[in-house]
């Protein structure tokens, strides 16, 4: 009945207001259940004693219901042996036995219901006024069974539901663990997708502005130039991928194929030619298609630009019907555009997972006219 130290008051009132009811009724109706059992004896302050005491017990009855059923028991079995009239304080007995069966285990409750049920039947045998003998065995034991059934059906009931909110608890907390862990690989990800392309494109820049200061400085401060802005824009691309991380951050719109001209003219600097080719007409495609779209084509201009060899690249975005497909081409020595798994793996891994994710699939390999090829293709569904 205490719960953190306190009382649960919601249940001492239905508790009280249980008790008084029953007491009330008992007071009031017993008395017209004896006028309809002739040879009973007639109801007088002995009785209301007792079914006041029964009544009351119940007050106790989710504190102690192994003494509230006991003190019922003794008052009901009393009253019954006395003579007075079957009525009203049977259901207090019946309410006792339920409170058993429903607060108790099955093993305990059962014992104490069988004890109850043995002195509930004294009166069949010893009562004052004319004994039932044993017909009277089946209708008392009738007000046992019956609420002790009920009561273990609700207490397995109530476990039953326990169990399964308990579960359904720990499948969210899982669940919301995998969305955690999957939103970290996904962070991840970006994270290397950015960071590895802006760092590629700055040592490129760098390279060459080491080879020109020397001869031509002038030429090296358009070089220099260069890697402020890749690393300037690798930065701003960096804190909105971080931002999703910060709590209540509202997500900032992520990169997509609109980004292919600033990642065209950024590689440009680093001393890439890409040319972007589009087929069909650009449309709105889903925002998780858009960046995978887009991290395809960085990661395999990332790759043309640090083992390729070759100062070309191209792009070729087709929009169709129902899918979008993205396609990146060098002429190198046939290890360019291919994501080199470095760095444990994120390279290729990452974009066929990217991919994959979507429903979709990657292709990658030598082209037969020399350097290497990938191929991305995107569902989108049907075009309305």
């Amino acid at each position: 009945m205490r719960r953190g130290g306190q009382w649960r008051w919601p249940e001492v009132a239905g508790d009280a207001s249980l008790a008084l009811v029953l007491l009330g009724f008992g007071l009031l109706a017993t008395g017209l259940a004896g006028d309809n059992q002739p040879g009973s004896r007639p109801v007088d302050a002995v009785s209301r004693v007792l079914i006041a005491v029964a009544a009351l017990a119940l007050l106790v009855r989710r504190r102690a219901p192994v003494a509230a059923l006991a003190v019922v028991t003794v008052a009901t079995s009393t009253y019954l042996l006395i003579g007075y009239p079957y009525g009203p304080i049977l259901v207090t007995f019946l309410v006792a036995v339920y409170t058993v069966a429903v607060w108790l285990p099955v093993r305990p409750a059962a014992l104490a219901t069988g004890g109850a049920f043995v002195l509930l039947l004294a009166h069949v045998f010893f009562g004052r006024g004319p004994a039932p003998g044993w017909t009277g065995v089946l209708p008392a034991s009738a007000w046992v069974v019956v609420p002790f059934a009920v009561g273990v059906v609700v207490r397995v009931s109530r476990e039953a539901t326990a169990r399964t909110r308990a579960e359904e608890a720990r499948s969210r907390v899982e669940q919301a663990r995998r969305q955690a862990d999957e939103e970290r690989l996904r962070i991840a990800q970006e994270v290397h997708d950015v960071v590895g392309h802006g760092l590629a494109a700055i040592s490129m820049q760098a390279e060459i502005a080491l080879h020109l200061l020397p001869k031509r400085p002038e030429q090296a401060e358009v070089a220099l130039t260069a890697i402020s802005r890749t690393s300037r824009e690798a930065l701003d691309e960096l804190r909105v991928t971080l931002g999703a991380v910060r709590r209540g951050a509202e997500r900032e719109p992520v990169p997509g194929l609109a980004r292919l001209p600033a990642l065209r003219d950024r590689l440009a600097g680093a001393g890439l030619a890409v040319e972007v080719r589009v087929v069909g007409g650009p449309r709105e495609v889903p925002a998780a298609v858009d960046l995978a779209a887009y991290r395809v084509v960085q990661e395999a201009l990332t790759n043309v630009l640090r083992h390729a060899g070759v100062a070309s690249a191209e792009v070729t975005v087709d929009y169709r019907a129902d899918e979008l497909t993205v396609e990146v081409v060098d002429r190198g020595t046939g290890a360019g555009a291919a994501p080199v798994d470095d760095e444990g793996g994120h390279g290729l891994a990452g974009m066929r997972e990217r991919v994959a994710a979507l429903g979709g699939r990657l292709t990658t390999g030598p082209r037969a006219g020399g350097g290497f090829r990938v191929y991305a293709v995107l569902p989108v569904g049907s075009a309305t």
